[in-house]
């Protein structure tokens, strides 16, 4: 067979959820309205943050780059698929759907950095506190952010790159939402070994990589609290990494969740509707996670929302 030049295909075509007719404007309410809150709910984290001088920390610093994250990545999904549910259409144009899935891998793999210097962050101040000012200082802080974004960026590049090398068939169905790089580089028409190596290659280092520093951070953080003698002094300890551990069981378990889900049951609805927990899901609940448990922020969010 032929192989079409990649420069001539205008479009990808997103299988999304369903077809049928009856359940596009259950799926577009349900959508909007977590994506409204999801938007709402990290950017009053954020201006909170911003706005109080007593949360002027490494932890609620890198909590708003987080909150900055999560709007920034669901955002890069959400209100194309909202478009092609209201236009009826399933069309994402060629330079659209490299876009998405760019701006898509740089955010999901911002937030898996982000959480592992978070883990960092809880780190020296349970196991280090008398070192914590000194260790973690602003310009720490801020560089430990560029570090994040420049790695991020550079792997978005290289995996775009690598996609741009590609030849397409006409209108390649991609059995998502969005535009995944796994689906697209599956939905070539040439050899794709060099993009599923770097995606392989990316998924131990990248993702790995986090997830070995969370880990190792929590099992001195578990020990440092173990040797603590008083019950007061153990849950006060524990309560800082609440909310952060509970984030990252969510967002760890649900992409496992994904990848499992994918390997039983293969179809577009199944990898889809997993997909959603991950992308859309856990973004939307981060605000009321480190909100509600929260004392110092629930403060924060009263006196910006009623000037108290």
């Amino acid at each position: 067979m032929k192989l079409s030049n990649q420069t001539q295909l205008s479009e990808f075509l997103l299988q999304g959820f369903s077809e049928d007719p009856t359940l596009q404007p259950i799926i577009f309410g349900l959508f909007l309205s977590m994506y409204v809150i999801c938007v709402i709910g990290n950017l009053l984290i954020i201006l909170a943050i911003l706005s109080d001088p007593h949360l002027h920390t490494p932890m609620y610093f890198f909590l708003a780059n987080l909150s900055f994250s999560d709007i920034c990545f669901t955002s890069t999904t959400v209100p194309k698929m909202l478009v092609n549910i209201q236009t009826q259409s399933q069309a994402i144009s060629y330079e659209g759907c490299l876009t998405q899935m760019f701006f898509f891998i740089i955010f999901s793999a911002l937030d898996d950095f982000l959480l592992g210097v978070m883990a960092y962050d809880r780190f020296v101040a349970i196991c280090h506190p008398l070192h914590y000012t000194i260790i973690m200082n602003p310009q720490v802080c801020v560089k430990l952010i560029l570090l994040c974004w420049t790695i991020t960026v550079m792997y978005g590049l290289l995996n775009s790159l690598l996609v741009l090398r590609l030849s397409f068939c006409t209108h390649p169905e991609i059995p998502h939402f969005f535009c995944e790089l796994n689906q697209v580089v599956h939905s070539a028409c040439s050899d794709t070994f060099l993009n599923d190596l770097i995606m392989y290659f990316a998924a131990v280092l990248l993702g790995g990589g986090p997830l070995a520093g969370i880990l190792y951070s929590y099992s001195k953080i578990a020990s440092s609290i173990h040797a603590i003698s008083s019950n007061q002094g153990k849950y006060k300890a524990f309560s800082t990494c609440a909310s952060h551990l509970l984030t990252i069981s969510l967002f760890y378990g649900t992409i496992i969740g994904v990848y499992l889900s994918a390997s039983a049951a293969p179809s577009s609805a199944s990898i889809a509707a997993a997909s959603v927990m991950y992308t859309v899901v856990t973004p939307m609940l981060n605000p009321f996670i480190y909100s509600l448990r929260n004392t110092d922020m629930k403060k924060a969010l009263k006196r910006l929302l009623f000037h108290k």
